[in-house]
């Protein structure tokens, strides 16, 4: 039996009788909830975490079991740690121990641990399976409260089955599915994507009895991206990809092959010494055991559109997709500028990049060009948020304190400064606005993501065309409103090409407004009529707008 030892209620009625009160001792002890709920000997207070509405999305999985009934919570530790970078608001951990799952969740980055403190820890989180999820916020409400309510792993329970995943993406459909949900689910409480697709996938498991009958179900349903690596109540451990492979997923497995590992970027398998096996593949599940790993392709023929803003942002450096470390191919895209926009090249002094992720293009731009590369931006190592995943109050502040500009190596010089992608345009404009005042002659921005132009509904915080720059303005425009002599944003087909990739294969949706699954693709359509016309939006497309019933169908 799967039991937990979180609260356990024995009947529906009891369990939203206590949300009530939950709900309301919340609303007047926030700051109770930030320091007492996230521990996991406090299992009394875990539906606290599930009280309010508001979709939050994980971005970092690492899941791993151990085949000799080792402790599995120091793998799931470092392997989680090595993400720190996907996700900064909170993050969580689940073990599996002879049918019981631990929980411990908390606000902020993954922590350093003391090795004086390990045994405590062990005891904490025992077990030889376990999950692990960084997150930050995509959708639904950002307020301290929600964002403990959204941490991840996730459990659910349905008649005697039990489930618990750890989940990086976005359902574009979700408000469709949570209709659905809520009727065959007495009670259901929607807090997250996570529910949807935990809930889903056991709804599924118990029509069939089956994980890759449910599993292709869920796939067939659920429009959007979705890796996620789950645990069962037997305590199996499995992985699976939407039908696109959106998101990264690889697997992996420690040398002496009694360990088996699923995560989203490779630095978390290195960072525990085991070797990397495969990248999973579109609509593929993948079960763990002690034979391997077993591979089930239940898409035939998928089209794969691989994320391709995880090779100019998202991913660390050193993390390797397709046999190919991240960094090699951000220098690819330095010196696409270089031949892309040489007369610039041609007036321009040094190269200065904005760190970290405008660091390996800038290499790549000092090779192709013979520019020196002066290394007159410094960033702030303790100021660990990053800026494109901050709160709008926030990031402000944060830009301002996070980078400085050494003013005697830009003082009258013309300037090209590398930079990763423009979102919104503020982190660009504070850098420039901080150049000017050091003295810099001219400021060129080599701009390594092309143009983004609508909205993303796969898992970047980029949903609205309001909050996008490029979407309402030309390269030049843009210059002009961040302050800047030019923008040189590389072209798609250079990007494409440094990635090794073909067109075909890569989601380059939020800058050509091609999407690879239907609804995102009708939503993004009726949304960007309507703002042409002036509509204001208000919140992310996919929590406030449902594509006319005529169109709302998910085919694949």
């Amino acid at each position: 039996m799967f039991s937990s030892h979180l609260l356990v209620c024995k009947s529906i009625a009891k369990i939203n009788s206590w949300k009530r009160k939950i709900a309301w001792f919340s609303s007047l002890f926030p700051c109770f909830l930030i320091k007492y709920v996230l521990k996991a000997d406090k299992p009394p207070f875990f539906f606290i975490l599930r009280n309010k509405k508001g979709p939050e999305i994980g971005c970092g999985v690492f899941a791993a079991i151990n085949f000799r009934d080792e402790a599995i919570f120091p793998y799931i530790y470092w392997g989680l740690r090595a993400q720190n970078h996907r996700g900064h608001q909170s993050h969580g951990f689940l073990t599996y121990d002879n049918g019981r799952v631990y929980l411990h969740k908390r606000l902020g980055l993954v922590p350093k641990l003391l090795t004086s403190n390990i045994q405590e820890w062990l005891k904490r989180l025992p077990g030889h399976a376990g999950l692990g999820n960084v997150r930050y916020t995509t959708s639904g409400k950002s307020d301290e409260t929600s964002i403990i309510q959204g941490t991840q792993p996730v459990t659910a329970s349905l008649n005697k089955l039990k489930l618990a995943i750890s989940f990086n993406g976005n359902i574009a459909n979700a408000m469709l599915l949570r209709k659905e949900l809520e009727q065959s689910f007495p009670g259901f409480s929607y807090n997250c994507d996570s529910d949807i697709v935990c809930q889903k996938l056991l709804l599924e498991l118990d029509k069939s009895g089956n994980l890759a009958e449910a599993v292709a179900a869920c796939m067939h349903s659920l429009d959007g991206a979705f890796s996620v690596a789950g645990i069962t109540a037997e305590g199996e451990l499995f992985a699976f990809k939407d039908p696109h492979g959106i998101k990264p997923l690889c697997a992996g497995h420690s040398p002496d092959g009694a360990t088996y590992a699923f995560s989203s970027e490779t630095v978390s398998l290195d960072m525990n010494g085991f070797i990397r096996d495969f990248e999973l593949a579109p609509g593929e599940l993948v079960k763990a055991s002690k034979d391997g790993f077993e591979r089930i392709q239940l898409i035939k023929n998928p089209r794969k559109a691989f994320c391709a803003f995880e090779y100019a942002y998202f991913a660390r450096p050193d993390s390797r997709f397709d046999g190919k470390y991240v960094y090699e191919i951000r220098e690819d895209f330095g010196r696409n500028l270089v031949r892309e926009y040489a007369e610039i090249v041609k007036d321009a002094d040094v190269i200065l990049s904005v760190p970290e992720t405008g660091d390996d293009s800038a290499m790549g731009v000092h090779e192709a060009s013979g520019l020196r590369w002066e290394r007159a931006s410094r960033r702030h190592r303790y100021v660990t948020e990053r800026a494109f995943i901050l709160l709008n109050n926030e990031r402000f502040s944060t830009i301002d304190r996070k980078v400085n500009i050494l003013g005697s190596k830009v003082k009258g010089k013309r300037v090209i400064v590398t930079e990763d992608s423009i979102v919104r345009g503020d982190t660009t404009k504070i850098i420039i606005e901080k150049l000017r005042r050091a003295g810099a002659s001219k400021v060129y921005m080599f701009v390594t993501f092309p143009r983004i132009i609508g909205p993303c509904f796969y898992g970047i915080d980029m949903a609205t065309y309001g909050q996008l720059i490029g979407s309402k303005h030309k390269p030049e425009e843009i210059a002009k409103i961040i302050g800047a002599d030019a923008v040189c944003y590389q072209s798609i087909e250079g990007l494409v090409r440094a990635t090794g990739h073909s067109r075909g294969e890569l989601c380059l949706a939020c800058v050509t407004g091609e999407y690879p699954t239907p609804y995102a693709q009708k939503l993004a359509d009726e949304m960007k009529g309507k703002f042409l016309k002036g509509y204001e939006e208000k919140g992310r497309l996919y929590e406030t707008c449902e594509i006319s019933s005529a169109h709302s169908d998910k085919t694949n």
